[in-house]
């Protein structure tokens, strides 16, 4: 339901999870602040902490269920360009994700056709170009295998909504731990109710005031770990 003017905007949250760390500092200065998300944390949560005590602005978003790294503006001009940057294509995030499956191709730059569907909260990749799609193009670089999964990193070169889990799963490699796109069978057999995706590595290319930060690479303290259960070795 679209919000108006007046309408008040409430977030619920439990004494347990008040009460554990939920994220971490990894940069602060005068225009921008850089947080470590953990996995389970809504980033509208985080958002309301940071924004009473820093007065945070969001400038863009990480699925509640993804860990790593998300920027937030502290400046009004601040806000404007990382926005800008988000929206040119001049902020590079590069995510670690565990997938199902050893791959043909140690690495590769695969497109698809994205369609969302928001009442139902989900997505839709197809091959080829139909009414209402978007262009998709992810980037993947397979880092480790054990047994049946691996360990990749992904760069997105277009950012649309659970692009990373859609299109992996649509390539036959759904994320380990996904309960959306990915393979109930496999989740059950070690015991991962999450998808195992971290925003690793955030770096920008500021044509403004911020291009101080210009050739800082933000990383996280995160992984995407393998299970225990998962074979120590097989590539």
């Amino acid at each position: 339901m679209p919000l108006r003017p007046g309408d008040e905007v409430a977030y619920y949250t439990s004494l347990k999870e008040e009460a554990r760390p939920f994220y971490r500092i990894v940069y602060r200065d005068g225009n921008i602040l850089i947080a470590d998300k953990f996995a389970g944390v809504n980033t509208e949560g985080l958002h309301a902490a940071l924004a009473e005590e820093f007065g945070a602005r969001p400038v863009h978003r990480l699925d509640r269920n993804t860990a790593g790294l998300i920027a937030f503006a502290l400046s009004g001009g601040a806000e404007e360009e990382l926005l800008s940057a988000f929206r040119l294509r001049r902020a590079e995030k590069i995510y670690e994700a565990v997938c199902l499956h050893p791959f043909a191709e140690r690495e590769a730059v695969l497109t698809a056709y994205l369609v969302k569907n928001a009442k139902e909260s989900r997505v839709k990749v197809y091959s080829a170009p139909r009414e209402g799609a978007e262009k998709i193009v992810t980037e993947y670089k397979v880092r480790e295998t054990r047994g049946d999964l691996c360990r990749i990193d992904v760069r997105l070169h277009s950012g649309k909504t659970h692009q990373i889990r859609a299109h992996m799963a649509f390539a036959g490699h759904p994320l380990l731990g996904d309960e959306k796109y990915g393979d109930e069978a496999v989740n059950r057999k070690y015991g991962v109710k999450r998808q195992v995706l971290v925003a690793k590595s955030l770096s920008f290319s500021f044509a403004g005031a911020l291009s101080y930060l210009n050739g800082k690479k933000f990383c996280s303290s995160f992984r995407a770990e393998f299970p225990s259960a998962a074979a120590p070795h097989g590539e």
